[in-house]
């Protein structure tokens, strides 16, 4: 019978998240792909420094050697390298421990078609054209910002979410843009029991709160936070919405516009995701961050 990842956790990652490779990147811009090949080819036993998502990848994988764990995490590597050049990479995923054994090497070309062939629910890259084309063929993705790597070493996973145009659909951060916050404000208020639609990282999220249900609540190995703009009284419709969808988030922090990095890193995020850019930024000072550029604020700035 075909393997199959059915009840198991997918997450995609590029080989530029995952280790830096800013050495043979910088071959390939200034001498060209003939060059890129032959110093991969020539460093290939040279082993890779760590990239701004290992410490992530890391602990997802440890999750596994958890008995409740039983393999229900899959990291994938996606990477423009040849198998040929790609052996530099799998040779520092051996000698760091990986248990990565599957990948795509898609030889020059973008690998994000793989993404929906793997099933996976989250791709990480450092390539923001990889993760947009992704984000449109409806998988969640983000691009992985160099920053603060602000973990808490006690094992636990902690995965920070923004709110609109990233677990929910981006219809009231729409109203916001075009009206401002005291329509924002009023809407929120009369649609308070109407569900938002999901956003693009509702199924990651789905598939997350599945994985820490299969572990007991005093030692699950996940925390997981939703850390927003909104405050009260917007802060009803997201209670709701996640009450319908019947995912549980173990934080919730309504800023009411407060910078988020102090609170993220007092919650300690291995990562943090959020559609807006400056936002991501900012929150990179403290933890990890990825951008997820989807919904409006993205869409205006594309067309600015």
């Amino acid at each position: 019978m075909p393997v199959s990842f059915d009840g198991k956790l997918v997450v995609a990652i590029s080989s530029r998240a995952l280790f830096d490779l800013s050495d043979s990147h910088q071959v390939y811009l200034e001498q060209g792909l003939e060059a890129f090949q032959d110093y991969q080819v020539n460093h290939e036993e040279d082993v890779l420094a760590p990239g701004d998502a290992f410490p992530l990848v890391q602990k997802l994988l440890a999750i596994n050697e958890l008995d409740e764990g039983k393999g229900r995490v899959e990291v994938i590597l996606l990477s423009r390298n040849s198998s040929d050049t790609g052996l530099r990479v799998f040779n520092s995923i051996e000698h760091y421990g990986l248990p990565i054994t599957r990948a795509a090497f898609a030889g020059g070309e973008s690998p994000h078609r793989y993404v929906s062939a793997f099933g996976a629910h989250l791709f990480l890259s450092t390539d923001p054209g990889d993760v947009q084309q992704v984000l449109e063929a409806g998988y969640a993705a983000a691009t992985i910002l160099s920053g603060g790597q602000c973990q808490r070493p006690d094992g636990i996973l902690r995965i920070a979410f923004d709110g609109d145009a990233v677990l929910f659909s981006d219809e009231s951060e729409q109203i916001f843009q075009s009206d401002g916050l005291e329509a924002f404000t009023e809407n929120e208020k009369r649609s308070a029991r109407q569900p938002m639609d999901g956003g693009p990282f509702k199924p990651f999220l789905a598939a997350l709160h599945q994985l820490q249900n299969s572990f007991p609540v005093e030692s699950c190995p996940i925390r997981t936070a939703l850390v927003t703009a909104r405050s009260a009284p917007a802060h009803e419709r997201v209670v709701r919405t996640l009450r319908e969808w019947d995912i549980r988030l173990d934080e919730s922090l309504f800023l009411g516009g407060l910078a988020k990095g102090d609170f993220l890193r007092a919650f300690g995020a291995d990562v943090f995701f959020d559609d807006q850019q400056g936002h991501c930024e900012s929150a990179s000072r403290h933890v990890a961050a990825g951008h997820v550029p989807h919904g409006i604020a993205n869409r205006r700035k594309q067309e600015g």
